[in-house]
Order: C-alpha cells, then structure tokens, then sequence
C-alpha cells in the first residue's frame, strides 16, 4: 500500500461542532460553534492533518524517506510530523530552537519515542531556517530529506487546509481561525464558501507579515481569494506563548461556563478576540460563527 493511498483512506474520526450558549451571544443575535478538529485524531489533530496530507503523499512522488521539519520544544508540528512518521513510515528529524533541556517534556518525550530525530540549534541558526545555504548544511549532515517549513505551512499545507470549510455540515457566515505561519488561514481563503468571510486573529507580536505570506502561499498554491477575510493583530497578548490577567480570566471563564479546555496560546486568543469583536459590534446580527480549534499539545500528550 503506498503513502498516498494509506493518507486518502487514513481514518480520521468526525470533528464535532459544539453551539456556545452566552446572554452575550443571544443579545447580539449570533450563534457561534466551535469545530473541534483537536478531535479527528489523538495525535495527528486538528490542522496538523490537513498540513501534513498532501506533503506526506508530495514526499512519496519525490522518493524521499526522511522528512524534516523545525519547531520550538513544545511545538504542535514537531509532535505531528513524528506521529505521522511512526504511522507512514517515513523517518523524522525535528531541528529544534535553542538549548537542550533535560529530562525532555512531553511534546519532545513523545517525538523520540516515535523515533525522530532530534538536534538542537541556537536561535541564531534557528533563524536561518528559510536560508538556502543553511537547508544545504542540512543536506550534508542529514542526507536527501523531505523539507517540511516550521509549522507544516507551504503550498500543500494551503491544498489540505481549503478542505476544512466543506466539512461544516450547516450554513455559516463566518470561519475564524488562530494564525501562526499563516498556512491555515490561506487554506480557509483557498477553500471558502460562497457567501462566508474568513477571520484571522495572529498570536504573534508584529504579525503583520502574515497579510503578504498568506497572499504568497494563496498564489503559490494557485488559488484565488475572494478577498473576503480580514486579520485582527491586537489580539496576540504580548506574543507566541505570552498572556497576562485579563486573557487568563477570560479563559478560566469560558472553559468553566463551557465544560471545555481552551488554551492561552491560540485558541483561547482567537476566541477573546471574536468576543471582543462582538461587543463592538463587529458582526452582523442573525448570522452564524464557526471558530476552528486546534487542540494545543499540552492537552494531549499527558495522556501518551
């Protein structure tokens, strides 16, 4: 059986659209649900299977047998490609930014017992990541590997993300999403219905990069954007991984008023950031908001 068929025929269980119940929500006449992708599979979730589908079937057509790919200690994406290694058998090497720390935590704990590889680089190097004299360093040390960019995202990352809005059983006006690397976001443009708008809130300080990437990736991948989406950059609370009292507060709110396990790292922001929006009336009364959720390790690996 070859990558590309065990990856079409990969069983991936349903993701779940769970409707939030909030006077907020009902005096502003909307509804929102959030799509639970963070449960379609216990270690290949969420986005992370849409980015990697059509780069481990890519990998394949060029003969590689190595991916690699690059990440911080906790990252989401250095945990997927070594969980998606150990299932389609292909070898994994993770670079990961700055020092080594032992004993390792969950994220990296998990990728070696899956096998990869794993090599530290200062965050100098790490920089360097995009550079092509630092990718051929790479090829002399590790042999002919399958590049993956940090976070999964290129243009076969925007292909298996533009499937996402089609999975929505019901009918929605807007599709909101955490960015990153701004592969999930050019996939929900790529991929958009008729009629939705595609709202992006960026977890990073300075994000603004993201408006120009995501243009590149859309053209790169040969899609056309309707132009109907918008990025929110006030939302990212200082930075990649940062928070402070009132993001936390509001988190610890929604997730007992809600049974649910929102994160201070993406979603938890995406959501304050709709709230927000809500409240200065951004959105239009009697329509609908799906906000998509990619579950954050730290939920997942203390459980393997």
């Amino acid at each position: 059986m070859t990558v590309e068929e065990k990856v079409l025929s990969f069983p991936l269980k349903q993701a779940p659209l769970v409707k939030i119940s909030d006077p907020l929500l009902k005096n502003n006449r909307l509804s929102l649900y959030i799509k639970r992708e963070d449960l379609i599979h216990p270690y290949i979730f969420g986005n992370k299977w849409y980015k990697l589908k059509y780069n481990l079937i890519e990998a394949e057509k060029q003969n590689k047998k190595t991916l690699l790919t690059f990440g911080g200690a906790y990252s989401n994406h250095i945990f997927a490609v070594a969980a998606a290694g150990s299932i389609f058998g292909f070898k994994t090497i993770g670079i990961i930014r700055g020092e080594e720390h032992l004993p390792f935590n969950p994220v990296l704990n998990f990728a070696k017992k899956r096998n990869m590889l794993i090599n530290y680089v200062s965050r100098t190097d790490y920089r360097k990541r995009a550079d092509e004299d630092f990718i051929s360093k790479l090829h002399k040390v590790y042999g002919n590997f399958y590049l993956l960019p940090e976070g999964g995202t290129n243009e076969f990352a925007v292909k298996g993300c533009a499937e996402i809005p089609s999975t929505i059983d019901i009918n929605y006006e807007y599709i909101c999403t955490a960015c990153g690397t701004g592969g999930t976001i050019a996939g929900l443009i790529a991929g958009a219905l008729p009629g939705t708008k595609v709202l992006g809130f960026p977890v990073l300080k300075g994000a603004n990069f993201l408006k120009q990437k995501t243009a590149e990736l859309l053209s790169r991948s040969q899609s056309s954007p309707s132009g109907n989406y918008e990025m929110f950059m006030d939302y990212h609370f200082g930075g990649y991984a940062k928070s402070n009292n009132t993001l936390l507060s509001f988190i610890r709110d929604f997730n007992k008023k809600n049974n649910f396990m929102a994160d201070s790292i993406y979603f938890g922001k995406m959501l304050f950031g709709i709230y927000d929006l809500i409240r200065k009336g951004y959105f239009i009364k009697n329509k609908t908001i799906i906000a998509i959720n990619s579950a954050p390790v730290e939920n997942v690996v203390l459980s393997v």
